[in-house]
């Protein structure tokens, strides 16, 4: 909660934000980067999912107010101003989806700018034609999950534009980003594709694939199709890692960004990028492929990249938290990178509980539907729910089904008790 109050602090009115800033003065940069207005829809979203807390969406916030970008200026850093408009967190963060949606390119997709999430893709868009298929899947995911909350709040005028444009956004996803065998990342401002097998590198990038099974939203067997080449092109079991994309940006005539510049295998140019392989896990597991899900986040373990002297001294970074990223190729292959990186730290707790366990919060209730491989015969968790202890035991069964506290439930989700222990037997 504290940390969405925070973000939306740093919204211009105009809708757009500050990509980062420093917490003591509040300069930062005000840029281009085309995915920051969809983050706060979607963390809100999720907040009040999880935790039933309407009550974050009419928090009163101030906007900061500063000089726009010029036409073709990438970024911007200076100290804005604080402003004397302010709006809740709920409008905050519907200003800014309402600007993610003018923001939309010639098939239908949205623009790519000066960057995604791929910060370093910060030219395959810059001249404003340039999409992002990647993006297209987050927001229309962030479109149904915010716009359940405009019609509960009776904004019916936003939720209906909001499901208009998520309708055209999945047909243009379909229409525009499959590629045959998987889908496109984008494309560049000049038409040319991005992350298709017609590319000579960057031909598969695993973000388009993952996403179009957690947004919910991608056709299930393409998606299916789409999973199982980046699992053949992707997964490198020699080096253990999950890589970004292939082949990295090294010798192309185009013009992806300073991505380009870090050397093939380093960092998002190639390498594993530990947020987006946490994704990859996510997907598998919502799959039901739960043994490939289970493999992948053995490979993603730090601690099975020091088991023992010779692999330690090819990892070289702490074995006991999460790399932000590990390098591939044949000169720094198994090399961990960035350490102690909160958003991929994150990201793997949920895959871990959420994805492979199946245990997730909405609400006052509880949904188990694990995704276990097929050598465990279950596992116990304890949850603490305010004063109350809720113990869990998944095992594998003839009668799958739940009971709490003797009694069976129907479906798999479970309301919680205030105050009171509760024992969970989920059979599976």
């Amino acid at each position: 909660r504290a940390q969405i109050l925070n973000a939306a602090r740093r919204q211009f009115p105009e809708g757009d934000v500050q990509h980062w800033w420093l917490p003591r003065t509040g300069a930062g940069v005000r840029t281009m980067i085309s995915d920051d207005v969809v983050w706060l829809g979607y963390a809100v979203a999720l907040y009040a999912s999880v935790t039933g807390d309407a009550s974050l969406l009419d928090e009163e916030l101030p906007f900061v107010e500063g000089r726009a970008l010029e036409p073709g200026e990438h970024d911007a850093f200076y100290t804005p101003d604080a402003s004397t408009r302010s709006a809740t967190v709920y409008e905050h963060a519907a200003l800014a989806l309402d600007l993610a949606i003018k923001r939309t390119g010639a098939s239908g997709l949205p623009l790519f700018l000066g960057g995604d999430w791929n910060d370093g893709m910060n030219r395959v868009g810059e001249g404003g034609k340039g999409e992002s298929v990647w993006l297209g899947w987050f927001l229309l995911k962030t479109l149904g999950d915010f716009g359940a909350l405009a019609k509960e709040r009776g904004d019916t005028a936003r939720a209906k534009r909001y499901q208009k444009h998520a309708d055209g956004l999945k047909r243009a996803l379909e229409n525009a980003a499959w590629d045959g065998q998987w889908y496109r990342r984008g494309s560049y401002d000049d038409g040319t594709p991005l992350g298709s097998a017609s590319s000579d590198e960057c031909r598969i990038d695993s973000i388009a694939q993952s996403w179009s099974v957690l947004s919910g939203e991608g056709d299930p067997a393409r998606s299916r199709t789409a999973m199982d080449s980046a699992i053949g092109q992707l997964v490198d079991e020699e080096e253990q890692l999950i890589r970004l994309f292939t082949p990295p940006f090294h010798d192309t005539p185009k013009e992806p960004g300073y991505i380009k510049s870090y050397p093939p295998g380093v960092r998002e140019n190639g390498g594993q990028y530990t947020h987006a392989a946490t994704w990859f896990v996510i997907a598998l597991a919502e799959m039901g492929r739960a043994d490939e899900a289970w493999h992948c986040y053995e490979l993603l373990n730090p601690i099975n990249h020091a088991k023992d002297e010779a692999a330690a001294e090819r990892y070289r970074v702490e074995p006991y938290v999460v790399a932000a990223d590990v390098y591939s190729g044949s000169d720094k292959g198994g090399r961990g990178g960035w350490t102690w990186y909160t958003g991929s730290a994150g990201w793997m707790y949920r895959a871990a509980v959420e994805g492979i366990l199946g245990v997730r919060k909405q609400g006052s209730a509880l949904s188990i539907k694990p995704a276990l491989p097929s050598h465990w015969s279950g596992f116990s968790a304890v949850l603490r729910h305010g004063d109350a202890t809720v113990k869990i035991r998944v095992q594998r069964s003839t009668e799958p089904g739940i009971t709490v506290d003797g009694k069976a439930v129907s479906g798999n989700l479970v309301e919680l008790e205030e105050g009171a222990g509760q024992e969970i037997v989920v059979g599976i």
